[in-house]
């Protein structure tokens, strides 16, 4: 089957909903071999993803991912099964592959959100099309990520923020693991890991690489059901609000979308060059997020605020990214941020060894 969506999609045809559906499941069931994922996610790229073929694929991987318990009631990534009045439930993420190399911007505003009273559901990877990914910087940063769903579910309920990694939940990725490393472009995968988070989140400030994916992405949260989300794009191709200039953002909330641009310098903040904010390896990110926590001041600091601010106002906590940004420098200061991630590392580390395949990675 999955070589009859192969041939329409090299024709630049696209795929409805239901054969990109049909052809995901194959993927994550093991039909498909190795060339044959190669060759549709490579067409699928060089076509470009429509928002029909980007829903099918993240309903095939919701439908196939493990489920997790928030708050005493399961939790299903199929969100009509969610009483979103219940909980708010954020996830800040990037696709990645943006070619920026900055430090994990989302990663550290994670914590300051989580420090600001929002429960955080950080899903995430190690880097494939990137040169550090969440995984790779939280490991260094020590948090254990040999951990079982159950206790993932412990941290965010007990500490108000957990980190998903996409093994664990997404086991049947494990067969496009190899040909998307292989690869290592930029493809679809990127654009559905941060589509299908498998503690259905609610909320979401969600970075991409391109600045006509924006809108893109918002329409594909509103068919999956997310109640409010930011979806971002700086000046460039940077995956998170911007601190290098303007930045495009689409706003999705209660089922309306909208597009504007908002400026470093509307809320008082300076704008800052490239090199200020470039990151390096897991090390080197991981002491950055740490003097960003600490308290350290610059354009690292700068560009975490702005994206914490978009978190607190889909959250609700505020209405405008102005209080957003005095919320996320109080939970900086406070050191209520800092006080996360100590208290992330301390419960992954008492818990026992979870032997798992590093295969299944996506």
């Amino acid at each position: 089957m999955i070589k009859q969506f192969i041939s329409k999609v090299v024709k630049g045809e696209d795929l409805t909903e239901a054969e990109m559906e049909k052809a995901m499941t194959e993927i994550m069931i093991g039909t498909a071999t190795p060339a044959q994922i190669g060759a549709f996610i490579t067409a699928l790229r060089l076509k470009g993803e429509t928002v029909d073929e980007i829903t099918g694929a993240a309903r095939a991987m919701r439908a196939k991912a493990t489920k997790i318990n928030v708050n005493n009631h399961l939790v299903n990534i199929d969100r009509d099964e969610i009483n979103i009045d219940d909980e708010t439930i954020l996830d800040i993420v990037g696709t990645g592959g943006d070619g920026t190399r900055t430090f994990n911007v989302s990663t550290t505003t994670a914590f300051v959100a989580a420090g600001g009273g929002i429960k955080v559901a950080k899903h995430g990877n190690r880097a494939v099309s990137s040169i550090c990914g969440s995984a790779d910087v939280l490991e260094n940063l020590g948090v254990n990520l040999d951990v079982t769903s159950t206790d993932v579910e412990k941290c965010i309920k007990e500490i108000g923020i957990g980190f998903l990694y996409a093994p664990i939940f997404h086991g049947a990725m494990k067969h496009a693991a190899g040909p998307r490393q292989e690869i290592g472009i930029r493809s679809i995968f990127n654009l559905l890991g941060p589509v299908t988070n498998p503690a259905g989140a609610s909320v979401q400030v969600l970075g991409v690489y391109e600045q006509s994916l924006t809108d893109k992405i918002a329409l594909v949260l509103k068919r999956l059901g997310t109640r409010e989300a930011f979806v971002v794009c700086g000046e460039g191709t940077f995956d998170e609000i911007s601190i290098c200039g303007p930045t495009k953002i689409t706003h999705l909330k209660d089922d309306n979308v909208h597009t504007f641009q908002m400026t470093p310098e509307e809320y008082d903040l300076k704008r800052a060059e490239l090199e200020d904010i470039v990151g390096g390896d897991a090390k080197k990110n991981a002491n950055i997020t740490r003097h960003v926590l600490d308290g350290g001041k610059g354009p690292k600091r700068d560009m975490v605020l702005l994206n914490a601010s978009a978190a607190f106002v889909a959250a609700g906590l505020c209405d405008n990214f102005r209080e957003g940004i005095r919320i996320a420098a109080d939970s900086i200061d406070s050191g209520k941020a800092r006080e996360k991630l100590h208290k992330l590392v301390e419960i992954t580390q008492a818990c026992k060894p979870f032997i798992r395949d590093e295969a299944m990675g996506s």
